[in-house]
């Protein structure tokens, strides 16, 4: 493993548990009704997959085997800088359109499941990334981390996958899948990280 391919994924590991946890700081105010505005939150979230996205492809191009997880990573990140951007430039401005011409209220139901059908998207993509390093960690013999990181990362890929399918009203609960995504990408950036330390 090249120093280059390991500083990547060490950079990669710290900015997906980065952001692991803006997300839980952004679930906590809106659990909380907290009058904060959280447009910053998302900002911080739109540069960081960005760079997230950069890294996770530099590790891709150097990588030896896990190709899949590394391309699985990038293109999350990717679908999540369109998503953060959806809900930055998009959700304020159609939601005053909306309130000002009531024949827009359903244009703003567009934009919201559009924004969330490329979460979903995202997060599938995580579950994917999550299983495969799950699984080599567990061959490599971290059955604990490693099986946990598989069963989660399944998880994640199902339920969003069935909201992607079947859309928000679904028999799967959008928190059920917003939460195992989030839990998915949590155990990966720890498996992406002992990876990393392993190397010499």
């Amino acid at each position: 493993m090249e120093d280059s391919f390991k500083s990547a994924a060490k950079l990669v590991a710290i900015l997906l548990l980065v952001a692991v946890a803006t997300q839980a700081v952004y679930t906590a105010l809106y659990i909380a009704q907290a009058d904060i505005p959280r447009g910053w939150i998302w900002g911080i979230e739109g540069v960081l997959f960005s760079v997230l996205a950069a890294y996770a492809a530099a590790a891709l191009a150097q990588a030896k085997d896990l190709s899949l997880a590394w391309s699985a990573i990038a293109f999350s990140a990717v679908l999540n800088v369109v998503q953060v951007a959806v809900g930055l430039t998009l959700f304020g401005t159609f939601r005053e359109a909306s309130q000002a011409v009531e024949g827009l209220a359903p244009a703003m139901g567009g934009i919201v499941a559009f924004s969330f059908f490329i979460y979903n998207a995202a997060k599938v993509l995580l579950g994917l990334a999550a299983v495969s390093f799950g699984r080599a960690h567990m061959q490599a013999g971290a059955k604990v981390l490693g099986g946990l990181t598989t069963a989660v990362g399944g998880v994640a890929i199902v339920a969003n996958a069935a909201l992607m399918i079947l859309g928000r009203s679904g028999f799967v609960p959008s928190p059920v899948a917003g939460a195992s995504g989030v839990l998915a990408t949590l155990l990966l950036a720890l498996c992406v990280l002992s990876l990393a330390r392993k190397q010499a």
